[in-house]
């Protein structure tokens, strides 16, 4: 279960350094602390296929990664996207302070909420250009892509359907794909 804590002085991302690295994930949304449980099998093969899928299209200029990597717009938010999309000349020594082109989150129970309300207005709010979520329940797939500061959807897709998104670069995505434990695209 996801526990939100929030503390009579607002955390900072300095504060998440005294954190313990315990298997938890910390995250910081406008000063108050999100403390999520490690994800389970079904959320890491998500995981582990979208980023197989979005590697294997990555042009050289660009990079795959996926959580734990820091993404910190300010100094009262620090959230970690299951995978990311980042251009190689904004990678920091230690976290990314510039917003990723991608930010992809695999729903779960804990994280629902969090992924599809509060993550997507930090993500808007920072300016990454496309925000992608994974249910793996039903499965289906929801893209967004940032257009005058605001996210419109980009496309939708579920079980067997396949959907091709051009933004960061091109990728066609089957949600029943991203489940199963042999990699169909």
């Amino acid at each position: 279960m996801t526990v939100m804590h929030r503390a009579t002085n607002d955390w900072t991302v300095a504060d998440l350094e005294n954190l313990p690295n315990d298997g938890l994930q910390y995250e910081l949304i406008d000063g108050v602390l999100i403390v999520s449980p490690a994800p389970i099998p079904l959320h890491q093969r998500a995981v582990g296929k979208l980023f197989t899928v979005l590697n294997s299209g990555c042009p050289p200029e660009l990079e795959v990664f996926f959580a734990p990597l820091d993404f910190q717009p300010n100094f009262r938010t620090s959230v970690q996207p299951d995978v990311l999309v980042v251009r190689v000349a904004d990678l920091g020594e230690k976290n990314l302070t510039v917003a990723p082109l991608l930010a992809v989150e695999v729903l779960s129970p804990s994280t629902r909420r969090k992924d599809l309300v509060l993550k997507r207005s930090v993500y808007q709010d920072a300016g990454v250009a496309a925000y992608w979520v994974f249910d793996p329940d039903e499965p289906s797939f929801r893209a967004w892509e940032l257009r005058e500061g605001q996210y419109t959807e980009a496309g939708f897709a579920a079980g067997k359907e396949k959907l091709t998104l051009n933004n960061p670069y091109p990728v066609t995505i089957c949600p029943n794909g991203i489940i199963t434990r042999q990699l169909q695209l």
